[in-house]
């Protein structure tokens, strides 16, 4: 059976504009590494735990922080590249993204070298349009910025004011 994982695209609307927080993995790895690696917060569940309560775990456990109180809506699930089926769920909601306080793995660095690196899960996380969140998302997530755009009424591409404007 394929991977699953589930979590919670956190969204505020400003203006006729939209802007969703997104994650950046942490570690060295990562740590120069911008375009195409940031995350809708999410992580792996067993056949046992729900998607959506592996989204809300997955949630507090990369930013530090409960579920904001809102309306969750279902974005779906997506295919991604690797094969992981994700299921993501859209909330209205504002977060300081400057106070997070990810959970921490350990990581072997460098590769094969033995030693033992402790690292934060997410390094940073940040508000972008949808329009700069297309450039900075891994590319499997961005049917979900699509269909958060048409949820929400805003277009993902900006008007001639440079603003995210209403279909």
């Amino acid at each position: 059976m394929a991977k699953q994982s589930a979590g919670i695209l956190l969204y505020r609307k400003i203006g006729s504009a939209c802007e969703v927080l997104l994650v950046h993995p942490g570690g060295p790895f990562w740590v120069k590494k911008d375009a195409g690696v940031w995350s809708i917060p999410k992580g792996e569940f067993s056949a046992e735990e729900e998607p959506l309560s592996a989204a809300k775990r997955e949630l507090a456990e990369e930013l530090g922080h409960h579920v904001p109180k809102g309306t969750l809506t279902s974005l779906g699930e997506a295919k991604q590249p690797g094969g992981k089926m994700v299921c993501i769920w859209a909330l209205e909601a504002d977060m300081d993204a400057n106070r997070i306080k990810s959970n921490t793995l350990t990581i072997e660095w460098p590769p094969r070298s033995g030693k033992k690196l402790e690292i934060p899960e997410v390094d940073r996380a940040g508000w972008f349009s949808l329009r700069d969140a297309t450039i900075k998302l891994l590319p499997g997530q961005l049917p979900f910025l699509d269909r958060l755009a048409e949820q929400v009424g805003v277009s993902i591409e900006p008007d001639e004011s440079g603003q995210a404007s209403l279909f």
